[in-house]
């Protein structure tokens, strides 16, 4: 069937019940109570997102972990002992994109 007999065969269905309201209001959006945690792999590690709703239209507590935030980590366990200029290239060599850290 192509596309023009599909849009006639629509409207036809439309006029066939034309005390419908096609416009229609939406449900309201679920907001459950609990928590959920959910990561996925990004370009930088992983990435993990947890959420805590109580009911209401926004999240109570939503808290994203990259990859960068971890590696910002590693930095005390790998500096001891490391002149300046080494840890100028150590945390480059981590990759880490700064925005990311303060989430």
């Amino acid at each position: 069937m192509d596309r023009d007999a599909e849009a006639r065969q629509a409207l036809d269905k439309i006029d066939e019940h034309p005390e419908d309201d096609i416009l229609d209001k939406l449900p309201k959006k679920m907001r459950p109570d609990g928590e959920a945690y959910a990561r996925i792999e990004s370009a930088r590690g992983d990435m993990g997102c947890y959420v805590i709703g109580r009911g209401a239209e926004e999240a109570y507590r939503a808290r994203f972990r990259t990859g960068s935030f971890t590696a910002m980590a590693m930095i005390e366990a790998k500096s001891p002992g490391l002149f300046l200029a080494d840890l100028v290239a150590l945390i480059a060599s981590f990759d880490v994109v700064a925005p990311e850290i303060d989430r």
